[in-house]
């Protein structure tokens, strides 16, 4: 867990004009054998036991069984994804896109192995409290594409957040955007505005398509991300969705299927 991922340099002008218009940029970050590393990484961080840490492991009931299909707040406990993430030009990154210093607000992995469920249409900033300044990212650890459920995004409409219905894009204002559909080699990384909507499918394929998810703010903002963490485990042990799906935000965007009980 020692060992460094590759970074490569930061984002260009071309880049950072891209994300401002559209808000969106696709990047090759992690250089020659970053991918192979990070997947490493995440094998790890996935062995980890569901109880008996700090970190939180989600589940989804699939066909084959509960699969593992988030762990969040990881990096205190892997210094490979800390470095990756935290500490290193990942952040660089951020800044550059925000124009300003960043830092990591939260992070998590999603799995989406074969048979995970995908996510409605959302904005990211209804799940963000306490900063105005953001932007997250997919690190593809597998290649994601539109046979295992890989990225559509909006482009150009980050202004502002749009009406929400449980936490979700109405069907009638989804309707009436342009979706981009976004495959994302292993080892790029797609850059988004949190108030860009994104959706994505289910993994249809036999593969799965693992990806690191990080959001960073603006670091004026201040350094807020164990306060992120205290808020969503307040907010989770209030209860959760009434509609058998897995909660795993503070929006109701995920469409898993609740593990039962007895399969916990």
């Amino acid at each position: 867990m020692g060992e460094r991922a590759t970074v490569l340099a930061g984002t260009d002008r071309a880049s950072a004009e891209h994300f401002a218009t559209h808000g969106w940029v696709l990047t090759d970050t992690l250089g020659p054998g970053g991918a192979e590393q990070v997947r490493a990484w995440v094998e790890e961080v996935a062995a980890w036991p569901l109880d008996g840490g700090d970190w939180l492991h989600h589940r989804e009931l699939t066909d084959h069984g509960p699969e593992l299909c988030r762990t969040e707040n990881f990096t205190p406990f892997h210094p490979g994804l800390r470095a990756l993430l935290r500490d290193g030009p990942m952040v660089e990154i951020a800044g550059n896109l925000l124009g300003e210093p960043a830092v990591l607000y939260k992070e998590k992995i999603n799995y989406k192995l074969p048979g995970g469920a995908g996510y409605a249409p959302h904005q990211d900033a209804p799940a963000y409290p306490f900063i105005e300044s953001h932007v997250s990212c997919m690190v593809a650890v597998d290649d994601a594409t539109p046979e295992n459920g890989c990225l559509e995004v909006v482009s150009g409409a980050h202004a502002e957040v749009l009406p929400m219905d449980d936490g979700v894009i109405p069907p009638d204002i989804v309707a009436e955007l342009e979706w981009v559909t976004v495959p994302v080699r292993a080892g790029q990384t797609l850059w988004f505005h949190s108030r860009t909507p994104h959706r994505s499918g289910p993994n249809l394929s036999d593969r799965p398509r693992r990806a690191l998810y990080p959001t960073y703010n603006a670091l004026a903002e201040g350094d807020l991300r164990e306060a992120y963490y205290a808020e969503k485990l307040t907010a989770f042990r209030s209860g959760g969705r009434d509609d058998g799906k897995v909660r795993v935000s503070l929006i109701n965007d995920f469409q898993g299927v609740a593990v039962p009980d007895d399969e916990r």
